[in-house]
């Protein structure tokens, strides 16, 4: 099996090693392994969970919630509908929170549509 260390995970995801160390704190990483050194390792399966948390956390999920999904990954296939259940909740949100985005951002539009009308009227005044 292929083995990454905690520098090539960060670097893959763009993020500091700081916050992997962070996340396996709290609990979200239970399936690192570590070499005789006592150094990280991840392996492709680790790699992909890592990924989810990443997913989930980028679309606002509290980190309590991402520990207990992570949890219920780690007791197995008994907790497949706890998990299809809170995705679906947290795509839920993420919808709603998408869809007030696409709204604020019409509004934001609407100010630099009038802003740059103003610019151009000011522009052909002065010619």
């Amino acid at each position: 099996m292929k083995y990454v260390t905690i520098g090539e995970a960060a670097a893959r995801w763009n993020i500091p090693e700081s916050t992997i160390r962070y996340y396996e704190k709290k609990g979200l990483l239970p399936f690192i392994e570590r070499d005789e050194a006592g150094r990280r390792l991840f392996s492709e399966r680790q790699m992909a969970l890592f990924e989810i948390i990443l997913c989930l956390k980028n679309t606002q999920m509290p980190i309590g919630d991402i520990k207990q999904y992570m949890d219920w990954v780690a007791q197995g296939d008994d907790t497949v509908d706890l998990r299809l259940e809170m995705m679906k909740k947290h795509k839920q949100a993420v919808q709603a929170h998408i869809d007030s985005m696409t709204e604020s951002l019409a509004g934001i539009d609407v100010k630099i549509d009038r802003y740059t009308n103003q610019i151009n009227q000011r522009e052909e005044e002065r010619k």
